[in-house]
């Protein structure tokens, strides 16, 4: 288009046309009158600017025709661009609504028979309507005005500034636009005139052409041309950049090939070869390492073969990473373990608060180690909910003997080869986490934590599980095989602490590897110590605020570790704090007054309404309700079973979510009732005309184990005999068909909860007094405890001699 418009060399006989309107020109333009009739040509991918001198080819009869009758006339017409370049007759309809008064300045018989003609844009016009078809067509026309700016203010010549520094890029740029073209740029002096030049000669397809056309403010007109011209430098400027990448790739591939050929020869020259110098410093730090006479052999025909290698060739990177990691692994390395046992148990009990038995097996490792001098480290496994501080542990632990430490996540872990490596031979290969983490702690004795280990999977690349069983059994670590190593690395003096939320999903043959200890949910006073010894001491520094910008008495304390958390550990109750402390912090950033001594009303206007409910004890006014212990993942609660009977055929209903095994334990407690009806003066046929409906609340969660099996058989039993259940009292334990009472587990976690309902006499049995005896008095005070054998036994605790008032089931006569 560039090239149309500048018609041909400078100084020839036919490029009169080219001619620079200036600011004078431009309003004897503005001033055209614009007839009220015009024939229309058709203009097919063009659009035609006022003041723009454009040649077009004419190739239609029509508008042949059309331009000899105006040619002989007045040299006035209509130029309009139509819609779809492909249609050979255009009609009214389709063409654009706007079009441009054009002149005719001359007309061309070219060679080949072709006519061309020179039009220049003056004004533009609206077409209104038809007036006649034939032979071309005539339509009546509005004069459209230009609206020019009121004040051309700098923003204004900014903008025109802006386009003439983008045309003159574009020109620079493009390699289909001839340098004269930015002559023509430069020498334009009305901005409008340069305007519309610029969107005649702009890349822009014939829509966005006329949509430039048809706006009529001149400055809302050069702003969206401003658009347009900038994604068309950004364009060439991104084509530019591309051809000059692959130019510049393939001129640095040639010199890099000549410098290598000319270090060659200078190398050889001087007699130096940086290669050798590199192995010679690989030998010189092998010197040093602690390896055994078959790693050192190993090594040096390691290095052997890299001093064989090409250094182009693709198999040197290779070999030069693993001779690099067998330098860089710590072989034989070891911190030196701090054995004051008195500082050790300072530093466990200063980061964790409780956690006792996983401190007395540490402090017992430290002194075996002190009096033998050289042990196998154990391994051990924390065993808790979450939040309860398992991880963190590992951390303090390294910090308490003075080891390096490391922690890798297995949860999700499905490929084997994160454990033990891959074969060198693959593209890409690497050594496992294990032996990368071993390398980052520059010691072959660090702590390392295994976190979730419960958590890892298995797919088609193997079975991560059975790979950790070599690295965490005392009598195969020792000699650790890594498939990228190959070669055996002594992990038996590492200290592994793995950690889980529950043992049955740990592979069996791991878990017999690993010293299980259970690391028990918190109780509401073991909170409240938590958080004012660490959690709020540890919000108030995130977020900014001073040591005494506030205070937590431990009454509000107690109402967020009650109303707000539901969990073994103190994970929530963190974040409930650091709400807390967001609260004020931005009260305190808005200069907003607050009381320091934070209450519980400033709490509930933070935290906003109590987000649980305590579980208490309610009564035994209903025969047939008993309160049971559980365990759940947050912790240890509180469920009520409920029994009723109606007037059917014996059926026994049971509802609640139960799963398959609790189901079992309400048959097995309906049963033994049957069989021993004579013991508690019912008469059989009350088995046979009465449907029992047993039922646990909150349906919505699921619930199975064995460990309600008394608890049934007690609310059953205060059913059918109608007698009350002895106040205050909760139970828990499997039953059996004989009668027996067998242990469960979770004995912590259920009288924690006994404790927070207000329970005050629980029944477990015989086999659970061990456990009980394990914890501490302090979680014990104001519970006491009854142990039993058989059935028999918990009913003659379990059920008072007093009935209640109103039997839930009426006496049925026969």
């Amino acid at each position: 288009m560039w090239a149309d418009m500048l018609g041909g060399n400078p100084g020839d006989e036919e490029s009169d046309y080219i001619t620079l309107i200036s600011d004078e020109d431009e309003e004897m333009l503005g001033k055209t009158e614009v007839p009220s009739t015009l024939p229309l040509l058709p203009l097919r991918n063009t659009v035609l600017f006022p003041g723009v001198i454009i040649p077009i080819t004419v190739g239609r009869e029509k508008s042949i025709k059309l331009i000899r009758d105006a040619y002989k006339g007045s040299k006035i017409i209509g130029a309009i661009t139509q819609k779809d370049m492909e249609t050979d007759h255009p009609l009214l309809d389709d063409l654009y609504k706007v079009g441009t008064v054009a002149q005719i300045i001359k007309i061309l018989e070219m060679p080949d028979g072709a006519t061309s003609v020179i039009i220049q844009g003056k004004k533009r016009f609206e077409v209104k309507e038809l007036v006649g078809e034939d032979p071309y067509l005539i339509a009546a026309v509005t004069s459209l005005e230009d609206i020019m700016p009121k004040k051309k203010g700098n923003q204004y010549q900014a903008l025109i500034g802006s386009l003439k520094d983008l045309s003159l890029r574009i020109i620079q740029l493009s390699t289909n636009i001839p340098p004269e073209a930015s002559f023509a740029v430069k020498n334009i002096e009305s901005s409008t005139f340069l305007i519309n030049f610029i969107c005649s000669n702009s890349d822009v397809d014939i829509a966005s052409k006329q949509k430039l056309l048809e706006t009529s403010e001149i400055i809302k007109r050069a702003q969206a041309l401003l658009e347009h011209l900038s994604r068309e430098v950004q364009m060439l400027e991104l084509k530019k950049d591309i051809q000059s990448k692959v130019k510049s790739e393939l001129d640095e591939q040639q010199r890099e090939y000549l410098l290598h050929q000319q270090m060659k020869t200078i190398q050889n020259e001087l007699g130096g070869n940086p290669m050798e110098k590199e192995i010679a410093e690989m030998r010189d730090k092998a010197s040093d390492k602690k390896w055994t006479k078959d790693t050192a052999a190993a090594f040096e025909k390691e290095l052997a073969k890299l001093q064989r290698l090409n250094p182009a060739s693709a198999e040197y990177s290779v070999q030069v990473n693993y001779v690099h990691l067998l330098l860089e692994l710590p072989w034989g390395e070891y911190t030196n373990d701090k054995f004051d046992l008195k500082r050790a148990q300072k530093v466990l009990d200063r980061d964790h608060f409780g956690l006792e038995t996983v401190k007395e097996r540490i402090l017992e490792h430290l002194a075996v180690l002190k009096l033998k001098g050289d042990m196998k480290s154990p391994i051990i496994c924390l065993i808790g909910p979450p939040g309860v501080g398992k991880t963190s542990l590992g951390r303090s632990v390294a910090s308490a003997i003075g080891r390096k430490y490391v922690r890798m996540s297995l949860g999700g872990l499905h490929d084997e080869s994160e454990i033990r490596g891959h074969r060198k031979t693959y593209i890409g290969a690497m050594p496992g986490r294990i032996l990368q983490n071993i390398k980052k702690a520059k010691s072959s004795n660090p702590v390392f934590v295994l976190d979730e280990i419960d958590k890892v999977g298995r797919d088609a690349h193997g079975d991560p599980a059975s790979a950790l069983l070599e690295v965490l059994d005392p009598e195969q670590n020792f000699a650790f095989h890594d498939n990228y190593l190959e070669l055996e690395y002594d992990l038996s003096k590492v200290l592994f602490i793995a950690t889980a939320n529950t043992v049955s999903t740990i592979h069996p043959a791991l878990r017999d590897r690993m010293e299980m200890i259970n690391v028990n949910g918190y109780i509401v006073e073991e909170k409240l110590e938590i958080a004012r010894r660490h959690l709020v001491p540890k919000q108030l520094e995130n977020h900014g605020l001073e040591k005494r910008a506030v205070t937590f008495s431990k009454k509000v304390l107690e109402v967020i570790v009650e109303n707000y958390t539901r969990e073994s550990g103190v994970r929530e109750l963190d974040k409930k704090i650091a709400k807390v402390m967001r609260g004020l912090a931005r009260r305190m950033a808005f200069g907003e007054e607050f009381n320091k001594k934070l209450d519980v009303a400033g709490v509930r206007e933070i935290l906003g309404p109590p987000e649980y409910t305590k579980d208490f004890y309610q009564g035994n006014d209903f025969a047939g309700v008993v309160t049971g212990l559980a365990v759940t993942p947050a912790g240890g609660e509180i469920l009520f079973v409920e029994t009723s009977l109606s007037r059917g055929k014996g059926n026994l209903t049971i509802t609640g979510n139960l799963g398959d095994v609790m189901k079992e334990s309400a048959q097995l407690a309906h049963e033994y009732l049957k069989a021993h009806a004579t013991y508690f003066d019912l008469d059989y046929d009350l088995f046979e005309k009465q449907n029992v409906h047993i039922h646990v609340p909150e349906g919505a969660i699921p619930k199975d184990g064995p460990s309600a099996g008394i608890t049934m058989v007690t609310s059953m039993a205060s059913a059918y005999t109608r007698r009350k259940v002895r106040k205050a009292t909760a139970m828990t334990g499997e039953i059996t068909l004989r009668g027996r009472v067998l242990p469960v587990g979770g004995i912590k976690e259920k009288i924690l909860a006994a404790r927070r309902a207000k329970i005050s006499s629980v029944i477990l049995s015989e086999d659970n007094r061990k456990d009980v005896e394990k914890i501490k008095d302090v979680y014990l005070s104001g519970l006491n405890f009854n142990y039993v054998r058989t059935i028999m036994d918990v009913l003659d605790i379990a059920l008072l001699k007093e009935k209640v008032t109103e039997p839930v089931v009426r006496k049925i006569s026969g």
